[in-house]
């Protein structure tokens, strides 16, 4: 396998620089395209020539708060009878204190803050960064422009994107995008607007604040490769400023095209974009030439280059504007032909919130995945696979990186970015030519976390009004990139809500399982849960005992209820199983089924961190069995769907019972691919399995949501499965907690072969196993501690001891 690994990766890395010297002329490289060629990825290689920045560039306005602001005054937010704050200078910051006083009509505390812009076009602004720190309870930040009455304040004219905010008293640093490509005006705004929100008390000491102008983005180099997000999607690209050309010398391919999205930053600063190819020894040939002043939408084009087929040609990307400096955007410019690899496309199917313990390919009693069984027969099926943590967000992250929660940093009020020394799946294989995109409707797997790195295309954003379609909506998103970007081997994620509460079943699958009467039923239910409980019952854990007492209340009956919620469950999981069968249904049709490698599983199953209730197998269990979701391990929260099929190569019809983790899942699709993995990993890969060849070595399965507490260390769950045994540990519990709230001991153990459903812990019975996983687990978070030295954000890496490093190559963390 590994013979193969460096061939792939010579063809990407090494004829794109040897070429240059095969006909003995100097100058560029001459870059090939046997992999589709990323150009942005190769800007070292190509000739610039003009692409000046402009002569002005709005300056960036910048407040420091170590001295009185007093321009900036306190706003009125939805409704003027909500009660201003009172910013306090206080020291080098102001502080923005909010209580229960600062209620709105929705029942949030939030406070507003304005001040007065200088006069300058829409168009001038791009985002807005704040330097605060903030104390307990803070938990969002956003900006926006212009207030509807500018004495008494009121509703702002827009609102840009809300950012999640750490709240433990450290120093931080956030960039809010104002959404200015989604919302034009002719009015030139008049204010700035901050809005702060908290659960009381909060307070919010605001150190710095810049208002950073578009163009300013740009500015710091002639050409150079940024992240565009325009409409809910991120997308890679090449910026220059016109005028401006990019020349690359490129051997064209068979069949060769070049694809490329074209998009200006300002309407009022149109920009002709053109594509010339320039044979050796030829004269140019014009292959685009357009102009372009839409700021709003990418204008998707495809150059036809399959007559110059063999031939070695400067391929120029050229951009004029009347207004010099102007900034032209190439996205994702990428020179493919016919397929010149046997690297396999590469299709990962996560199912967010698919449990596998409601799919009938894992036995489930109804026939809620016959698609899903038909793609078993066809590959290999895990029949215990667990994801790292219960729910989306860390889950994610760990899997697309193969490094446990925690050694990535841990959540910090929820919230955490992947640190950029890490690489994700996506970005191994889009070094090695890959076209890569993902499409998702969780936020939670997205931007937020830095996730979209090293995706051609990344989108993030949920389906309104129903996710229960999401699968529909982003296997379109899918098609539609395949058919403006069709070069091979393609990666792509795929994370569908289809499953995820609350549950909205459509038509033909609406009736599946449950019948019209007992549907308008449950959404009675409904309606009297959510008059009771202030919100979507959806929202509220099912074992809070708020939750229970509106159920009492309500005279609805616990177990119908959550039968109820069962079937609509059933019938959106019947729809992503058809949606899936369509996919690979279209797969095959078009000739792409025998050379694609398609995993499909799920980041946690149906009981989602800590609010959604999903349908808990527990809820429908006599009361006793049914106090809260059990630890993460339980069936219910991280037995998940785990199927690898590769037609040719992974013999069909395999079933294994050894338990595996989704963090294993980076080290066997670079395996599969036959691309080099990386030196320090958690997971392992599960290719000696799938392939029948080679060892596989059994590792105990561990489960990590560990978070930072106020005082910057660990705390939270590390769990393992180990066989017949499971131990969740609790580290560094809050000793806040009530007594009567807490865990029976430090670490609960579970005999799986007899409590598969992890309903008792056995840890007074056992103690000396108690001991056993106690050690191993307290290792676990020292090893993570250790790793995570060499991630940290913003630092240098750390250097670890001979005994860290020892100890982490035990763990087989570090190669």
């Amino acid at each position: 396998m590994r013979a193969r690994a460096v061939w792939l990766s010579a063809t990407y890395c090494v004829a794109t620089l040897v070429a240059a010297c095969a006909d003995g002329t100097e100058g560029p490289p001459i870059l090939t395209a046997d992999m589709p060629l990323h150009l942005e990825d190769h800007l070292d290689a190509a000739t610039i020539e003009g692409s000046e920045l402009p002569a002005t560039i709005p300056e960036t306005v910048e407040w420091r708060f170590d001295e009185p602001q007093p321009d900036w005054k306190p706003a009125y937010g939805y409704q003027f009878s909500q009660e201003l704050v009172t910013p306090v200078q206080v020291g080098e910051a102001l502080r923005i204190t909010l209580e229960d006083r600062h209620v709105d009509s929705d029942g949030d505390v939030c406070g507003y803050i304005y001040t007065n812009l200088p006069p300058r076009e829409l168009e001038d602004w791009g985002s807005v960064t704040v330097r605060a720190r903030a104390q307990a309870g803070v938990y969002s930040l956003r900006a926006g422009f212009d207030l509807t009455e500018p004495v008494r304040g009121g509703v702002t004219r827009f609102w840009g994107v809300r950012s999640p905010v750490v709240d433990d008293g450290t120093v931080q640093t956030y960039l809010l995008d104002l959404g200015l490509g989604r919302r034009r005006s002719g009015d030139a705004p008049r204010q700035l607007v901050v809005d702060i929100c908290a659960d009381p008390p909060g307070t919010f000491d605001l150190l710095a604040l810049a208002v950073t102008p578009r163009e300013a983005s740009y500015a710091s180099a002639p050409a150079g490769v940024a992240t565009e997000l325009l409409e809910g999607v991120y997308r890679r690209a090449l910026y220059t400023h016109a005028p401006g050309t990019l020349i690359y010398r490129v051997r064209i391919p068979e069949e060769a095209r070049l694809d490329v999205g074209l998009r200006v930053i300002r309407p009022d600063a149109p920009v002709t974009f053109r594509v010339t190819a320039t044979p050796d020894g030829g004269v140019p040939e014009t292959r685009l030439d357009e102009r372009i002043s839409d700021a709003e939408h990418w204008a998707q084009r495809s150059v036809d280059l399959s007559d110059l087929a063999g031939q070695v040609v400067s391929l120029a990307l050229e951009s004029e504007a009347q207004r010099a400096g102007s900034v032209a955007l190439w996205s994702a410019p990428t020179l493919s032909g016919a397929r010149a690899t046997e690297a396999p496309n590469v299709i990962f199917y996560i199912i967010d919130g698919g449990g596998a313990d409601y799919m009938s390919v894992y036995g489930y009693n109804r026939r809620t995945t016959p698609n899903l069984e038909r793609l078993a027969a066809e590959g290999a099926v895990f029949e215990r696979a667990y994801s790292n943590s219960s729910w989306t967000l860390p889950s994610t992250a760990s899997f697309l990186t193969s490094l446990q929660h925690s050694v990535l940093g841990g959540l910090k009020q929820g919230v955490n970015s992947v640190p950029a020394q890490v690489a994700t799946i996506a970005e191994h294989l889009h070094q090695a030519g890959y076209q890569t995109a993902e499409f998702a409707s969780n936020p939670n797997a997205g931007g937020r976390r830095g996730l979209q790195r090293g995706n051609d295309v990344f989108r993030d954003t949920g389906v309104e009004p129903n996710h229960s379609i999401s699968s529909v909506v982003l296997q379109d998103d899918f098609w539609r990139w395949r058919t403006e970007y069709p070069g091979e081997p393609y990666w792509v994620h795929f994370q569908t809500t289809d499953v995820h509460s609350d549950h909205q079943p459509v038509p033909p699958f609406a009736g599946l399982f449950i019948g019209s009467d007992r549907r308008r039923l449950a959404e009675s239910w409904d309606d009297l849960l959510a008059a009771r409980l202030g919100g979507a019952p959806h929202f509220f854990r099912a074992a809070e005992p708020r939750f229970r007492t509106a159920l009492e209340e309500s005279g609805i009956s616990r177990v119908e209820y959550y039968t109820a919620q069962r079937d609509l469950h059933d019938e959106t999981m019947a729809h992503q199983d058809y949606q899936l069968g369509q996919l690979v249904a279209r797969l095959k049709a078009g000739g792409e089924w025998g050379r694609t490698l398609l995993i499909v599983a799920a980041d946690h199953a149906v009981d989602a961190g800590a609010e959604d209730f999903g349908v808990q197998m527990r809820e429908i269990l006599p009361p006793q069995y049914a106090l809260d979701r059990g630890p993460m391990f339980a069936p219910g929260v991280s037995h998940i769907p785990l199927i690898v099929v590769w037609s040719g190569h992974i013999a069909p019809g395999q079933r294994f019972s050894e338990p595996v983790s989704m963090i294993d899942m980076l080290p066997t699709i670079l395996d599969l691919v036959d691309l080099p993995l990386p030196d320090v990993m958690q997971g392992q890969s599960l290719t000696p399995l799938l392939l029948g060849a080679g060892a596989w070595e059994h590792r105990p399965v561990i489960l990590d949501e560990l978070q930072v507490d106020a005082g910057g260390d660990l705390a939270g769950l590390i769990e393992v499965v180990d066989g017949r045994w499971a131990a969740s540990f609790e580290v560094n519990p809050d000793p806040r907690i009530p007594e009567s709230a807490r865990r029976p001991a430090p670490l609960l153990l579970y005999d799986l072969w007899n409590d598969p459903m992890c309903l008792h812990s056995v840890h007074e019975e056992n103690p000396d196993l108690v001991e056993r996983y106690t050690a191993f687990l307290r290792d676990q978070v020292e090893a993570h501690r250790a790793l995570a030295q060499l991630f940290t954000p913003d630092e240098p890496a750390v250097a670890l001891t001979p005994e860290q490093l020892e100890a982490l190559r035990a763990l087989g963390y570090i190669r």
